[in-house]
């Protein structure tokens, strides 16, 4: 078999990043770790969630899964240093639609944020070529790479600069999407492993819903986010890391 690709750091030379995911949790199984090591350091993340994860748990009707959901994931930001959390209103859990809509409100989202470094989750089809992956997670990772060129371009949804005030943005640099099985690059993690556990851990009555009433949150998300994190520094340093796939622009 051929050498698996060396596995490059990270780069650092950036202030601002914007995250776009389909749900709440989607950053906290993982990227997370990462993003508590970038704020710990003086760097600017903001999250933009595009559903409130209304479909998510089955014993939730939608609108309280919602309100839920959304409070539970402001929680678990600021876990982590992120004050700025968002959330689209015009795409609804487990059937977002790949289109100009989703992409015109992407492409808006950067232009005022202007983040140098995009981060999102896996688009590809599966997890590692074993578990197919949700078709929310597939639309939107592939619209936040669309959506990077876009708010750059004045001539793609000129109304957002004509009626919306929303300058053409060129300045996004990298775009790198956590949990992909392709991963080109790994950020160290240390003392954010934790904030990170406790991070996804906000996502108590989620979890709840996954396993049972009975299932431990801390416990579920200590277990899940150590050996991901340990997963990705055997394929590293032999450090705990976080692995995206790197897109330059």
């Amino acid at each position: 078999m051929p050498a698996e690709p060396r596995l490059s750091p990270m780069p650092r030379d950036w202030q601002r990043a914007l995250a776009v995911v389909a749900h709440p949790d989607d950053l906290e199984y993982g990227a997370a770790a990462a993003i508590a090591e970038w704020t710990t350091a003086g760097r600017q993340v903001s999250y933009l969630l595009v559903t409130r994860g209304e479909a998510g748990i089955d014993g939730l009707a939608p609108a309280e899964c919602a309100a839920v959901r959304e409070t539970e994931q402001r929680a678990g930001a600021a876990l982590v240093g992120v004050h700025t959390v968002e959330f689209l209103d015009r795409h609804h859990d487990g059937v977002i639609e790949a289109g100009p809509a989703l992409r015109r409100d992407l492409a808006a989202a950067i232009r005022r944020h202007r983040p140098e470094l995009l981060v999102t989750l896996n688009h590809h089809d599966t997890w590692g070529g074993v578990q197919w992956n949700s078709a929310d997670h597939r639309v939107v990772g592939r619209a936040v790479l669309d959506a990077a060129g876009d708010a750059g371009n004045r001539w793609i949804f000129p109304e957002l600069a004509g009626d919306r005030g929303l300058a053409p943005w060129n300045g996004v640099r990298w775009v790198a999407v956590a949990g992909s099985p392709h991963p080109t690059h790994a950020a160290e993690v240390g003392p954010g492993i934790d904030r990170a556990v406790d991070s996804l851990a906000a996502h108590s009555t989620y979890i709840k819903g996954l396993g049972g009433s009975h299932q431990d949150p801390r416990a579920y998300a200590r277990s899940f986010i150590e050996q991901t994190l340990r997963n990705g520094g055997e394929r590293y340093r032999g450090r705990p890391a976080t692995l995206f796939q790197l897109f330059p622009r």
